[in-house]
C-alpha cells in the first residue's frame, strides 16, 4: 500500500474502530485511541515531506489500480505542488481537533471522534484523487460525517443548519456530476489529467465551467452562495467549525485548480472578470458585514468568506504570484481560522456564550490564553511575520501587477480585517473585568496550551519562513499557468 493510500485509509480505519466501541462507558479509552489514531495518521503522511521532489510539475507518489473496469474507473492517486500541503494540513488539523474535544464532548464520544477521523481520510482522498469518479465519491462522502457532526453535537438550531449545509453543497455537486459524465462520454476515461488535454468547443467549455462553478463556489463559499456558512459555523461544535474553516472550504478552491481552469481554460479566461468581481465583493462587502456581528463565531465565519475571496481572486488573475498567493492563503487560512474558532471554543466551554457583549477584560483572568488569542487575531488581520500576511500580500502584489484598481480593492480587506478583528479583541479581552462570569474564568490548562501552541508555531513558522511552502508549489504553478494560457478550442 502506497503512502497516499495509507494517508487516506489509516484515519478511516481508526474511525471505524472507534464507531465499533461502546457508547460512553469507554469514553476515556476512546479519547486516547482517537489521539493515537490522529497522530499515526499524521506520521504516515511524513514520507511525503521527505520524498517530495521540488522543481518538477509531475504527479508524485502515484498509485493506480482498476476499480470499476466496465466504465474505465481507476483507483488513481497522486500529489503535485498544488495538492501536497493540503494532505499534511488535513492530518495536522485533525490532531488539534481531537485534542480540542477532549473535555468538551461528553456524549457519544466514540461517534464524534470516529466521524472526525473518517472525515479526515475522506478529505485527503479529495486532494489526492486523479480519477474524476473517485474524486466525486470522496467529495460527496465528506458531507456525511460533517452533516452528522453538525446535526448531533451542534447548537439549538443544529438540524436547520445541517440541512442547509447538506442541500446547498449537494445541489451544486449534482451539476458537477453531469459535467463529469459528459467529459467521460467525450473521452471514454475519468482520468482528470487526460481531460486537461481534451479539446472542447467554446460553448461546451462555458457550460462545463459553470457546472463546476456551481459545485466549487458553494464550497468555497463565494458570494452570494455563502449564506449557509455563518449558520453552520454558529451551530456546529467547536471542532466542526475548526475543520470546516481549516480544510473543507479548501475543497472548493482546490476544485477550481484541478477541474474548472485546466479543463475549460478558454471559458476560465473569458469569465475571469465575473469571478474577480465576486471575489472583490466577498473581500469588501462581507468584510463590512463582519464588522456588525455580535456573535464571535459569526464574525469569524464572515471573516472566512472574505479571506477565501483572496484565494479565488489570486487564481483568476492568471499570474504566478496570484496562484501561488492563493495557495499560500489557503494553507495560512487553515491554521489561522482553525485557531480563531478553537479560541472561541475555549471561552464557550467556560461561559457558554458566544456573544461579544458577554465578555470584557478576559486578559485579567486568562493572560496566557489572551496572548494566544492576540497572536491569532493579528494573523487574521494579516500582520507581517504571521501566516496570514504572506498569501494576502502575494495576491495583492499579483493584483496590482494585473490592474492597480484590482490591487487597491483587494488591499481594503486588510483594513476591514484589522477593524473587525481588533474591535472584537478589544471588547472581549481588554479593559476591566466586565462581569462575574469573566471574574471566575480560569486560564488555559496544559491540554489547551498544547492545542493552541501547535497552531501558534505553525502560524509563526509560515509567516517567518514561507520558502518551504512556496518551493513545493512553484513548478506546479508554472505548469498550471502554461495549461490555462493555451487554448483548447477545437
Amino acid at each position: 500500500m502506497g503512502v497516499l493510500s495509507l494517508s487516506i485509509w489509516t484515519p478511516v480505519l481508526f474511525g471505524i474502530v472507534l464507531l465499533a466501541l461502546g457508547r460512553d462507558e469507554h469514553a476515556r479509552a476512546v479519547r486516547w485511541i482517537a489521539l493515537i489514531g490522529s497522530v499515526v495518521s499524521f506520521l504516515v503522511t511524513l514520507p511525503l515531506l521527505a520524498g517530495f521532489r521540488t522543481g518538477t510539475a509531475n504527479m508524485q507518489f502515484v498509485e493506480k489500480a482498476p476499480w470499476i473496469e466496465r466504465f474505465n474507473v481507476q483507483y488513481h492517486l497522486g500529489v503535485d505542488g498544488l495538492s501536497f500541503w493540503f494532505v499534511l494540513l488535513t492530518a495536522f488539523i485533525t490532531i488539534v481537533v481531537v485534542i480540542s474535544a477532549w473535555e468538551a464532548i461528553t456524549e457519544r464520544v466514540n461517534q464524534y471522534m470516529g466521524a472526525f477521523l473518517i472525515l479526515s481520510g475522506l478529505m485527503i482522498g479529495v486532494f489526492t484523487a486523479l480519477d474524476a469518479m473517485l474524486f466525486y465519491v470522496f467529495f460527496e462522502a465528506t458531507l456525511i460525517p460533517m452533516y452528522l457532526i453538525i446535526g448531533i453535537w451542534g447548537g439549538p438550531r443544529k438540524i436547520y443548519a445541517a440541512f442547509k449545509f447538506f442541500l446547498y453543497t449537494l445541489l451544486g455537486s449534482l451539476l458537477m456530476l453531469v459535467a463529469l459524465v459528459y467529459l467521460y462520454s467525450k473521452s471514454n476515461t475519468f482520468d482528470i489529467l487526460a481531460w486537461h488535454q481534451l479539446p472542447l468547443a467554446g460553448n461546451v467549455q462555458t457550460l462545463l465551467f459553470f457546472a463546476f462553478f456551481a459545485a466549487f463556489a458553494v464550497k468555497v463559499p463565494m458570494w452570494p452562495v455563502h449564506t449557509w456558512l455563518p449558520d453552520v459555523h454558529v451551530e456546529a461544535p467547536t471542532g466542526g467549525s475548526a475543520v470546516l474553516a481549516a480544510i473543507m472550504l479548501k475543497l472548493g478552491a482546490y476544485g477550481f485548480l484541478r477541474f474548472s481552469m485546466p479543463i475549460a481554460p478558454d471559458a476560465s479566461r473569458e469569465w475571469a472578470w465575473l469571478i474577480i468581481a465576486l471575489s472583490l465583493i466577498a473581500v469588501i462587502y462581507v468584510g463590512l458585514v463582519a464588522m456588525v456581528q455580535q456573535d464571535m463565531k459569526k464574525l469569524v465565519a464572515y471573516s472566512s468568506v472574505a479571506h477565501m475571496g483572496f484565494v479565488t481572486l489570486g487564481f483568476f488573475i492568471f499570474s504566478p504570484l496570484g496562484v501561488a498567493g492563493g495557495l499560500v492563503q489557503m494553507i495560512a487560512h487553515g491554521f489561522v481560522s482553525g485557531a480563531m474558532f478553537l479560541c472561541i471554543g475555549v471561552l464557550y466551554d467556560r461561559v457558554h456564550s458566544r456573544e461579544i457583549a458577554s465578555y470584557g477584560g478576559v486578559i485579567n483572568t486568562m493572560p496566557n490564553f489572551a496572548a494566544f488569542a492576540l497572536l491569532f487575531s493579528m494573523a487574521n488581520c494579516g500582520l507581517p511575520a504571521t501566516a496570514g500576511f504572506v498569501g494576502e500580500w502575494m495576491v495583492i502584489l499579483g493584483a496590482v501587477k494585473a490592474n492597480f484598481w484590482l490591487g487597491l480593492g483587494a488591499a481594503t480587506a486588510l483594513i476591514f480585517g484589522a477593524a473587525y478583528t481588533l474591535w472584537m479583541f478589544k471588547r472581549v479581552y481588554l479593559g476591566p473585568v466586565a462581569n462575574d462570569d469573566v471574574r471566575q474564568l480560569t486560564d488555559i490548562n496544559a491540554r489547551e496550551f498544547l492545542m493552541l501552541g501547535l497552531l501558534a508555531i505553525a502560524v509563526l513558522f509560515m509567516g517567518l519562513y514561507p520558502k518551504p511552502f512556496t518551493d513545493v508549489m512553484d513548478a506546479s504553478v508554472a505548469n498550471f499557468l502554461k495549461q490555462v494560457s493555451a487554448s483548447k478550442l477545437n
